[in-house]
């Protein structure tokens, strides 16, 4: 039984993460008030301050469309991992989420996003910890095997070829 319970939490955790990733996309995509306040007011002007102008605006390197478009990624990719033959894609969008949501949980804590900006009770940042959690327990444990595949695959396309 618990072997079953091991087997299905890769695809449970896969799911979860992909519905918040999926979720925050309608709010991403639609120019909603939250994400405006959000990547616009509090983060743009942040980076404003010390220089960088632009960086989180509808067009800069972290706009909310970047940001949504590596969600996107990552829920498809967890989502089609599911299939046996994809399950190295399961660990790819694992570690998307991963790095999307290090920088979620950084930039709650350490600029003036802060951990409430929708005042919301923190749900966000809580969830943005969660699936943070998740991903480094995919990537790092159930989905390890899988992963080192997955990195042997791109390294194989930068490899050299070999000389005849």
């Amino acid at each position: 039984m618990l072997k079953r319970i091991l087997n299905l939490l890769p695809h449970a955790l896969a799911i979860f993460m992909a519905i918040i990733f999926m979720d925050s996309l309608r709010f991403k995509f639609t120019n909603a008030p939250e994400t405006i306040v959000i990547f616009q007011e509090k983060l743009d002007n942040w980076a404003a301050s010390w220089g960088a102008a632009g960086l989180f605006a509808q067009t800069g390197l972290f706009s909310q469309y970047v940001i949504g478009s590596i969600e996107l990624l990552a829920s498809s990719l967890l989502l089609i991992g599911i299939l046996p033959r994809y399950r190295h894609l399961q660990a790819g969008g694992a570690l998307a989420g991963l790095l999307v949501m290090t920088g979620a949980t950084n930039f709650h804590l350490f600029t003036p996003l802060g951990i409430d900006p929708n005042n919301d009770g923190g749900g966000l940042f809580v969830a943005a910890c969660i699936v943070w959690a998740s991903a480094l327990l995919m990537v790092s444990v159930l989905r390890r095997k899988e992963f080192l595949i997955l990195v042997r695959r791109v390294l194989a396309i930068f490899a050299p070829l070999p000389q005849s």
